[in-house]
C-alpha cells in the first residue's frame, strides 16, 4: 500500500492570519465544513476545486533558519515578475533575487510571507513556451 500526502502543514504564530495570507497569495479558500476564525490555532484552506491543502499549526517556536522545505509557485494569471510585484504588494518580502539579469527570462525570485516563510515565484508556463518558441529555428 502507498500513502498520498493529505495536506502540508505550516507552523507559525498566528495560524489565522497567516492563513488568511496566503489565502489571498494562492487563491485558496476555507473547509466550508470548517470555516477558519480569528483565534483558531489550527486553520486549514484549499484549493477551490478541494484540492490541495495547506494546515496552518500555531506553535510555540519562532523561525530562526531557512526552511528545509519550500513551495516553489508558477503563476497562472500574471507573469513571474507581475506576480513577484504583486506579492511583494500584499507583504511579501525579497529574500533573493535569482531572475536572470541577461535578458533571457529565466531563474526565479525568493520571497518570504509575513512569518518569514520563504517561497519561490517561477516563469508561468506561457513564459516558458514563448521561450521555447524563440528558441526553436
Amino acid at each position: 500500500m502507498t500513502a498520498f500526502i493529505a495536506h502540508t502543514t505550516i507552523d507559525c504564530d498566528n495560524a489565522y492570519a497567516l492563513s488568511e495570507w496566503w489565502k489571498q497569495l494562492l487563491g485558496y479558500v476555507d473547509d466550508p465544513d470548517d470555516p477558519n476564525e480569528p483565534g483558531h490555532v489550527e486553520c486549514l484552506i484549499q484549493r477551490p476545486d478541494g484540492g490541495h491543502r495547506l494546515l496552518f499549526i500555531e506553535v510555540p517556536d519562532v523561525k530562526q533558519v531557512k526552511n528545509r522545505l519550500h513551495f516553489d509557485l508558477r503563476p497562472s494569471e500574471r507573469t513571474r515578475d507581475d506576480e513577484v510585484e504583486w506579492a511583494l504588494g500584499i507583504g511579501a518580502t525579497l529574500v533573493d533575487d535569482l531572475r536572470a539579469t541577461d535578458g533571457s527570462g529565466t531563474g526565479w525570485a525568493v520571497l518570504a510571507d509575513p512569518e518569514r516563510n520563504e517561497f519561490c515565484i517561477l516563469r508561468s508556463e506561457p513564459e516558458i513556451a514563448a521561450r521555447s518558441a524563440s528558441a526553436t529555428p
